[in-house]
């Protein structure tokens, strides 16, 4: 498989208050996402999420630190998947627009949980748990 064969998406964590900005897709209410996008011709990562967050949220990354990069399949379009996240805070408060339908904070131990996309869950926020930017995550078997 080439890197054109794979779909790469730049998505921001944001943190704040020890919880994490998620938001879902109109075309799939149900499912969880860190905010972002594919890239444009031509533009970099930290370009895409500039202008993502601006499209789909109405703010502005501030700082932006890579976490890392993340390979998986994406839950919507079913092919696989880079993708980027950065770590970041915004300058404002996030308002869904765009291909949005909604948003919410997660502190890692409630009910968005089963509903994040599987490369969310599964790799991001182990990622940022090692990091020390997120707290650490409970497994099923923590929970009460």
């Amino acid at each position: 498989m080439t890197a054109m064969d794979v779909m790469q998406v730049v998505a921001a964590a944001v943190v704040e208050q020890e919880r994490l900005l998620l938001v879902s897709k109109k075309i799939a209410p149900e499912v969880f996402y860190l905010p972002g996008g594919k890239p444009e011709d031509g533009e970099s990562a930290e370009q895409t999420l500039v202008r993502e967050l601006n499209e789909e949220l109405g703010v502005s990354p501030l700082d932006m630190n890579l976490l890392g990069h993340v390979e998986d399949v994406a839950v919507l379009e079913g092919v696989p998947m880079r993708l980027t996240v950065f770590v970041t805070q915004i300058d404002g408060s996030p308002t869904p627009a765009a291909e949005l339908a909604t948003l919410g904070w997660t502190n890692g131990r409630d009910s968005y949980i089963p509903l994040l996309a599987p490369a969310i869950r599964n790799q991001v926020l182990p990622l940022l748990a090692q990091s020390g930017v997120f707290g650490a995550m409970s497994t099923p078997a923590d929970r009460p």
